[in-house]
């Protein structure tokens, strides 16, 4: 499982570059309208995005920022997210190449952000739910962009393989 979620670590990162690539061409406006997505706009999609891999990491590493609202705008302007976003997902990585089997095979105890009470729960379905729900919000940013150009990069985990396979050969 540990290759299984370093490759998910790399993934992640890889698709986040492909949208934030895809996203640099647009207009301020465009970035920042109400596309009907749960955090309304591209702009409000990728700051959720950020936002929850803090809370996660926060979670899991005991270090880092946690905020405090899921819809809480960490970085208003476009650079200073895209710069934000490449940073965590550095430290995405290094969580993920740190763990060993005996971490893995752990349990967390968090807080949700928006109810009170403690959970205790395994590390590994957790990891599993943070990776599809990056997944998920990428879905609604690419669904964002397809909206506003016609199209949008491909970020199929299948491609990403095949691509990470060609490069390795």
């Amino acid at each position: 499982m540990l290759d299984h979620y370093r490759a998910f670590g790399r993934y992640n990162r890889w698709a986040n570059g492909r949208l934030y690539d895809a996203a640099a061409g647009l207009d301020d406006a465009s970035y920042r309208a109400d596309r009907g997505a749960f955090f309304k706009s591209l702009h409000g999609t990728f700051n959720h995005l950020l936002v929850t891999d803090r809370i996660w990491l926060k979670r899991f590493t005991g270090t880092g920022d946690a905020p405090s609202q899921l819809d809480a705008i960490l970085h208003d302007d476009f650079a200073g997210l895209r710069a934000a976003r490449e940073a965590e997902d550095m430290r995405i990585l290094g969580f993920v190449d740190g763990l060993d089997e005996a971490k893995l095979a752990g349990i967390i105890k968090f807080r949700r952000v928006s109810t009170p009470e403690e959970f205790e729960e395994p590390l590994m379905p957790m990891l599993a739910h943070w990776f599809n729900h990056q997944t998920h919000h990428r879905g609604q940013a690419h669904a964002i962009l397809t909206g506003l150009t016609g199209k949008a990069p491909e970020l199929d985990l299948l491609f990403y393989q095949r691509l990470a396979a060609r490069s390795a050969a």
